[in-house]
């Protein structure tokens, strides 16, 4: 039997190039050796308080985007949090197991309330129990997490641990991390000259933009003045444009501006302009699909009933045990 992966997606923001050389193209691998199901977190992201409208439009670019990218509803289950209704019941008993003291110890609490200080609601600290229930309700085996989120997926497995002790019933198995074979994954830096790529820096070119603004953004990438002897070490500035360049160009484009930057005639103008183009030709069928789909109301529609159907009938099975062992059942 294939073991069960879940991964979470917030409405929030795009998909960039880290993200597609990252988390996005493994997913689409991922689906085919593992029973994986994809969900887009639209609960977890009302603890910021969106707008219905910008809530909304999140929730149909993401899953127009992700679907562009390859994930195949056919294959792996796609759904809407809020579409699977018993992931809030679940939510509620786990909450009656969480304790206040270990749920505002959480570093996501405590950031959280940093950022947001009038609006430190019960939502942000009862996160991880949210979080927690979308894991527990599939019977999740692994869990893809970055570092933020390690320790959310070790409350998921306390409360799992607890609620199999506290009931003597072995409900849910302990979810693991997973972790990516390195080969697949590709660090993609910004283009503001230092650390990966991401939706908070400003510094990430994403797979929905519009040739212009692409061409906008490189050349705005920070360079230098350029070297002053043959063949020394470039700087990160500079090493990170041509890491995107070996992501996005041919080996040959890369090679020559490699011995351009060697022989201390490389002009990054010239540089920049070729790398904008090869990520427009690298991003155009993506962007394409993303409209296509996007604009598909009646498509959009028919993967997210089709998601919900999946994941709601997981769900239904793990619900039934959590309440048989609780002892929550209809008398009459």
């Amino acid at each position: 039997m294939k073991k069960t992966v879940l991964s979470g997606i917030r409405p929030t923001g795009n998909l960039h190039l880290g993200n597609y050389f990252g988390a996005v193209r493994s997913f689409v691998k991922m689906q085919h050796d593992y029973n994986c199901y994809f969900f887009i977190a639209d609960i977890h992201s009302l603890t910021t308080h969106p707008t219905p409208e910008n809530l909304q439009n999140g929730v149909k670019q993401v899953l127009a985007e992700y679907l562009a990218c390859g994930i195949d509803p056919e294959v792996a289950t796609i759904f809407i949090q809020s579409d699977v209704p018993e992931v809030t019941e679940l939510y509620t008993f786990l909450n009656m197991n969480a304790y206040l003291g270990e749920l505002e110890r959480t570093t996501s609490f405590k950031d959280k309330a940093r950022q947001q200080p009038d609006n430190v609601n019960a939502g942000l600290l009862t996160y991880p129990v949210l979080m927690a229930a979308d894991i527990l309700i599939h019977k999740a085996n692994y869990v893809p997490v970055g570092k933020d989120q390690e320790q959310n997926l070790e409350m998921a497995r306390k409360f799992a641990k607890r609620f199999n002790h506290m009931y003597h019933h072995k409900v849910f198995p302990m979810p693991k991390p997973f972790t990516f074979d390195g080969k697949d994954m590709i660090k993609v830096p910004g283009l503001d000259g230092s650390g990966k790529m991401g939706k908070s820096e400003g510094n990430g070119i994403f797979l929905y933009e519009d040739p212009a603004e692409i061409r906008k953004k490189v050349m705005r990438a920070v360079t230098d003045a350029g070297p002053t002897e043959m063949n020394q070490k470039k700087p990160e500035p500079i090493e990170n444009l041509f890491t995107l360049m070996k992501i996005v160009s041919g080996p040959e484009t890369v090679s020559f501006f490699d011995n351009q930057y060697n022989n201390c005639a490389i002009r990054y103008g010239d540089m920049k302009k070729q790398l904008a183009e090869d990520i427009i030709s690298f991003t155009t069928p993506i962007r394409e699909r993303i409209l296509e789909i996007r604009n598909d109301d009646e498509y959009l529609a028919k993967v997210a009933l089709q998601g919900a159907e999946k994941a709601r009938e997981s769900a239904r099975k793990t619900l039934e045990e959590v309440k048989s062992v609780m002892g929550i059942k209809r008398l009459f």
